[in-house]
């Protein structure tokens, strides 16, 4: 059983600058299979758009959404996880902020993301959660 963020966490991300239009976002997020984009302003993390974002902070608004940035959609609070952080800090972030997925930095920079169904796939493989996190995309 995985003990550390480290051992669970996705090292693969997908990052956008704050001026990228939330379109551009929405079909990384498509192409890639992802639920969760990081807004970067060279090598910092300003925000996180996750896919409930684009719908709540963009599409909902109206308006043209060419215009609209990754900025104007992210989420401004941003809690994140180091990879020697144990499995417990991520369920107790994720219980305490009501957040589905947390990133993971490392001296600063960001190095993976945890999601609510890593942690299903790691703690509860057998649950609802657990099988549909643990299966292939659907494309």
């Amino acid at each position: 059983m995985a003990r550390h963020v480290r051992d669970i966490m996705t090292s693969r991300l997908v990052t956008v600058e704050p001026q990228t239009p939330v379109t551009t976002v929405a079909r990384k997020m498509r192409d890639e299979d992802i639920g969760l984009v990081l807004v970067m302003e060279g090598d910092e993390l300003r925000g996180l758009v996750s896919d409930r974002d684009l719908v709540v902070r963009s599409l909902a608004e109206g308006g043209d959404q060419e215009q609209r940035t990754a900025a104007s959609a992210c989420s401004g609070d941003i809690y994140a996880l180091t990879p020697d952080d144990g499995i417990d800090r991520a369920v107790q972030l994720m219980r305490e902020h009501s957040v589905r997925r947390v990133p993971v930095v490392d001296h600063g920079h960001p190095v993976g993301i945890v999601s609510l169904g890593d942690l299903a796939v790691e703690r509860d493989p057998g649950s609802a959660l657990g099988g549909i996190s643990a299966a292939e995309p659907n494309r």
